[in-house]
């Protein structure tokens, strides 16, 4: 399992501010957006692409397009819903498969309580849309559907991420087994408190995209 860190002074910065408590919900919505475009521009350096050659006005000239079967983006819910604007609008042609997860606070357990994704993703590569790399339960269990129904790739797309929950993952998807499995991050932080929580982080993803519900 690879994780690329996208240490750019852009990603710090939008990070910076999402963190800070006194933002209120549309402007964290806003600026998850914006930082999720960047870490896709990062995430997607690997696409799969078909040499092409186009006609300019002036001439021919070689080029590259997105190979074919398309990518699947899939966010988990229900944070991962307010990254999918700052994926799609790198990928527009993609198609967007939809996991509900829900963790228990006591257990730390995740479950499974909704899957609206494609029965058969052989050869495809697949965006994995959760704001934050805790646990790493949930992820695991997501990228398992997904190996489980012949995905290629699986890249991971998080806001913010702990080691533990890296660990978890590295244990889960050695290099060596298919699918290729990695993680994009805007940042790798301390530690996990002993409710499952990134620390310092940035609080609950989900309550400051959408509020407490």
């Amino acid at each position: 399992m690879r994780t690329l860190l996208a240490d750019h002074p852009l990603v710090t910065h939008k990070l910076t501010l999402l963190r800070d408590a006194r933002i209120d919900t549309a402007t964290f919505r806003a600026l998850a957006d914006e930082l999720v475009t960047l870490l896709a521009y990062e995430a997607t350096r690997e696409v799969r692409v078909t040499e092409v050659t186009v006609t300019t006005p002036v001439g021919t000239a070689p080029g590259a397009m997105l190979a074919q079967p398309k990518p699947l983006i899939v966010p988990v819910l229900r944070a991962g819903i307010g990254m999918l604007g700052g994926m799609t609008r790198l990928l527009p042609m993609a198609s967007v498969g939809f996991v509900g997860m829900v963790r228990d606070e006591e257990s730390l357990v995740a479950s499974t309580y909704a899957n609206r994704l494609p029965a058969d993703l052989t050869g495809r590569e697949v965006f994995v849309l959760d704001p934050m790399l805790a646990t790493g339960g949930t992820l695991v269990t997501v990228i398992r559907m997904l190996a489980d129904r012949g995905a290629a790739s699986v890249t991971a797309i998080c806001l913010l991420a702990a080691p533990e929950g890296l660990a978890r993952l590295d244990q889960a998807f050695p290099g060596d087994r298919s699918p290729a499995v990695r993680v994009v991050t805007g940042a790798v932080d301390e530690r996990l408190n002993d409710k499952g929580y990134i620390i310092p982080g940035l609080g609950d993803a989900g309550d400051r995209l959408f509020g407490e519900i």
